[in-house]
C-alpha cells in the first residue's frame, strides 16, 4: 500500500528526515513511535502529500506522490482519512457539519444522505444525538470521538492518526485505542498512527516503526519491540532519561 524510499527533509540546518525507509502493508496498522520533535508528523505530511521532500519517493498504490500536483494528488488524497492530533473541529460549524466536511467539498450528495452517513458514522465511534451541538459543547473526548468519525466518513483506504491519545485522560485514552482497534477490524483500512504513547502503540499495532535521527532504525511486532536489545529502543519504551545511550557504530 505505501512504499517510502530515501526519504529526506531538511529545514534550514535542520536534517529532519535522513534517508528512510519505510513499507507498510496493506490492512496494517503501522505505529511510528519516537521522542517529541523527532519528525513523526514532518513524516505522516509526506504520507499524504502536505510536505516535499527534498530528495526521495513515496509510493501510495504503486505511484510515486512526490511527483503530482494538483488533481492527481488530489485524487490520491482522497483515499485518505485523517485524525488530528487536537481534533481540528471547525468552531463555528454543527457536529454533523463538521463529520460531513468531506461530502459538503467533495460530493453532490444531498443533506438527507449526508446526515444519514454522519449518524452511521457518529454511531460507529459512539456517539448518538449530537448532531446539532457545537464543538465547544463537547467534551475532549467527544471531540476526538468526532474527528474519527469524519476521518471515516469518506470511507477512506487509509488512516492516519496524528498523536491519537494525546489531551484526554488515560481512561479515555484507552476508549480511543479500543475505537481505532474497532474500527480497522470493521472497516479493513490500512492505518498510521504517530504517537510517544507506548501504551496506545501496543495495543493497536501490527508494526511498530521506530524513528530516530532521521531514520527507522526498527521495525517489529508489539512483542518484538517489547523484547528489544536495541538501547536507543530501550531508552525510549521505558522512559528512562538518564545518560546519553547512542547505538553502537
Amino acid at each position: 500500500m505505501i512504499e517510502i524510499i530515501n526519504l529526506c527533509k531538511s529545514f534550514g540546518e535542520h536534517k529532519v528526515l535522513d534517508d528512510l525507509n519505510l513499507t507498510i502493508n496493506t490492512g496494517e496498522t503501522t505505529v511510528i513511535i519516537g521522542r517529541s520533535g523527532c519528525g513523526k508528523s514532518v513524516l505522516l505530511k509526506h504520507i499524504i502529500g502536505i510536505l516535499k521532500p527534498d530528495l526521495g519517493q513515496v509510493f501510495i498504490d504503486g505511484k510515486d506522490i512526490t511527483k503530482l500536483n494538483g488533481k492527481p494528488l488530489n485524487d490520491i488524497r482522497m483515499k485518505f482519512g485523517m485524525l488530528f492530533q487536537g481534533s481540528a473541529l471547525f468552531d463555528s460549524l454543527p457536529v454533523w457539519e463538521n463529520v460531513a466536511f468531506g461530502m459538503l467539498e467533495h460530493t453532490n450528495k444531498k443533506k438527507d444522505k449526508m446526515l444519514e452517513r454522519v449518524k452511521e458514522c457518529l454511531g460507529l465511534v459512539g456517539l448518538e444525538g449530537v448532531e446539532n451541538l457545537k464543538p465547544a459543547e463537547l467534551s475532549g473526548g467527544m471531540r476526538k470521538r468526532v474527528g474519527l468519525a469524519r476521518a471515516i466518513c469518506m470511507k477512506p483506504e487509509i488512516i492516519l492518526y496524528d498523536e491519537p491519545t494525546t489531551g484526554v485522560d488515560p481512561i479515555m485514552g484507552d476508549a480511543i485505542n479500543g475505537l481505532i482497534k474497532e474500527l480497522h477490524d470493521k472497516l479493513k483500512v490500512t492505518s498510521i498512527a504517530v504517537t510517544h504513547d507506548m501504551t496506545s502503540a501496543y495495543k493497536i499495532a501490527d508494526k511498530i516503526a521506530m524513528l530516530y535521527e532521521g531514520k527507522i532504525i526498527t521495525l517489529g511486532t508489539p512483542d518484538e519491540i517489547k523484547n528489544t536489545q536495541d538501547p536507543v529502543v530501550k531508552q525510549f519504551i521505558h522512559g528512562e532519561a538518564e545518560g546519553p545511550i547512542t547505538r553502537g557504530g
